[in-house]
Formats: C-alpha cells, structure tokens, sequence
C-alpha cells in the first residue's frame, strides 16, 4: 500500500506540470491587456509599460512560467496584481465557503443518490423505478444556473423560507450559515446524485445476477439483508468510482452557482480574478482546485481496498 501511494504521488507531478503550463498558456491567451484593467483605460501607454515591467509581462513567456513555477516549488503562488496580497492568503479567505458548500453538496448526493438507486433498483421496471429514472434524467439536463434561479424563485420569493442569496460564516452563526448553504448546496448536489442514482442502481442490478446472490435468495435469507449486506457491498465499489469522478463537476458547478448565490468562495475568485485580468490569482485558485481533484481520485482508489479486501496494490 505504501509503495503504491508513493508512485500514485510521484506521478500526480508531472500532471500538475502539464496543468500548470496549460493554464498558463490559456490565460495569456485570453483578449485585452491587464495593465488596462489595473490602471484604467484613461492610463497612458507609458504608465502601462512601467506596470509590465513591474509585473513581469515584458518577459518572454517561457521566463514568465518558469518563474511561476519556481515560485510554486517554492510554495509561493506569486501575489495579486490588484491588490498586491499574497495569493496563497486570498486562496485561504476563500477556502472555507467552498469547501464547505462541496461537501454538504456532496453529502446531498450520496444521501439521495444511493437510497433512490437502491430503490429503483429493488423495483426495477415499476412505476417507481420509472418515476425515479424520469427525475434523475431531468437532473442531469437542468443547468446549474436555470435550476439556481427557479430554486431562489420558489423557496426565497414564493414560500420565503430561505434566504436568497448571501453568505454567514458557520462561526458567526452556525443556523443561518446552513440556511444560506441549503439552496447553492442543492443545485450543485442534484446533478451528482442523478450520475450516484443511475450508477448505483446499474451495479445493483448487474450484482443481482451473481451466482452467490441466487445462492443467498435459495438459502431463504430476507431480502433487505441480501440487497443491504451481500449485494450493495460489491456494487458500492463502481459507485465510488463515479463519485470521485464528480468531484471534478462539483467544483466546476461552484463557479456559476457561488456566482448565483454570491457564496465568498473559490467560485467567485476565479470569476472575478478572470474579469478584473488578476492572472496570478486565477492561477493559483485553478491548480489548487486542480490539485484537489486530483487527491479525492487518489483517496478514492485507496478506499477501494477497504471496501473489498480482494483488491490489492
């Protein structure tokens, strides 16, 4: 086990190397000029060359991104254009609100996913298993945006049981902090639990066709202990796989939902360092998401052994 987490980990480097450059690469490439963004359009050219100079962007690129990527082995994410703060502080602001909003997104989803697809799954061509697969479809094609919207417009306008948008922090106050959570928790996790549901119910009834299934329904064992003990714990294994693989979703859907909602978060970071041209700040706030992502798939892989002591490393 030790020796396979030491390769997995060594071969996370050169993925965040490629990552790294890639981001860096499309960033540049993106339209219009960040000094003209810094110092306003009124600046004259001469006020902008001495801010490229100051930032750097009068090297070439390959010097630009070799000193980046000095610095990040250095773990030094470089410093805002903006406002000059270091971003691996303006990271740690915006940390928690995401952090925290993926996972009560993520506990969202497996605690509706894994329940339904078991059902469905039990009750394989009735009214319920069609019911169930009909709304994880309309989960899977709602955007993220339009279902924020109808969610602040039925539970924030309508019923007003919810605030609308915002953000309380959990040790300012621990009841309004989960009540601002509830609405951007929910549009991110229902894509997540529609792929968990789906996923879940067609192990379920790939694992139902096991000889040693038949053998424990021949023995007269109860039906919830078979589905619960026998069958689940096999199928559990491809829908862990599935849930790691949506972390990557997950984390993407922050952006536009914590934009919606106006979560402080990693979301809205990227959004704004994006308009406002603070490359330094995009950077680092992608390769941590990135270098996130990318941790939860090792996790998960570890995690595959615990759940079934035949697979080995």
């Amino acid at each position: 086990m030790t020796g396979y987490l030491v390769r997995r980990l060594v071969q996370l480097i050169p993925v965040v190397v490629i990552v790294s450059l890639v981001l860096f690469l499309l960033l540049r490439m993106m339209p219009g000029d960040p000094t003209v963004s810094i110092l306003g359009p009124e600046a004259t050219g001469a006020d902008r060359a001495v801010l490229r100079a100051d930032l750097g962007l009068d090297a070439p690129l390959w010097k630009q991104f070799t000193d980046w990527l000095g610095g990040l082995v250095q773990g030094d994410l470089g410093s805002s254009w903006l406002t000059d703060e270091h971003v691996g502080a303006v990271i740690s602001d915006r940390l928690a609100a995401t952090v925290e909003l993926g996972l009560i997104a993520l506990l969202f989803a497996v605690l509706i996913g894994i329940p339904t697809g078991i059902l469905a799954a039990v009750r394989r061509r009735t009214r319920t298993d069609a019911v169930l697969n009909s709304g994880s479809l309309a989960a899977l094609s709602t955007p993220h945006f339009y279902l924020a919207a109808l969610l602040i417009l039925v539970f924030a306008l309508w019923l007003k049981i919810l605030p609308p948008s915002g953000f309380v922090a959990f040790t300012e106050d621990p009841v309004e902090n989960l009540r601002h959570m509830v609405l951007p928790a929910v549009t991110i996790g229902s894509t997540i639990a529609a792929v968990t549901m789906r996923q879940t119910r067609a192990a379920l009834l790939a694992t139902f066709n096991e000889d040693y299934i038949r053998t424990a329904e021949a023995t007269g064992l109860p039906r919830r202990r078979i589905v619960g003990v026998y069958a689940l714990r096999n199928a559990i294994v491809p829908v862990v796989t599935v849930v790691a693989l949506q972390i990557g979703a997950l984390m993407s859907a922050t952006v536009v939902t914590e934009t919606v909602f106006t979560v402080p978060g990693m979301g809205t970071l990227i959004v704004n360092g994006i308009f406002s041209r603070d490359l330094p700040v995009v950077q680092g706030a992608v390769l941590m998401v990135v270098v996130f992502v990318l941790l939860v798939n090792l996790l998960a892989d570890l995690v595959y052994a615990w759940l079934d002591p035949r697979i080995t490393y």
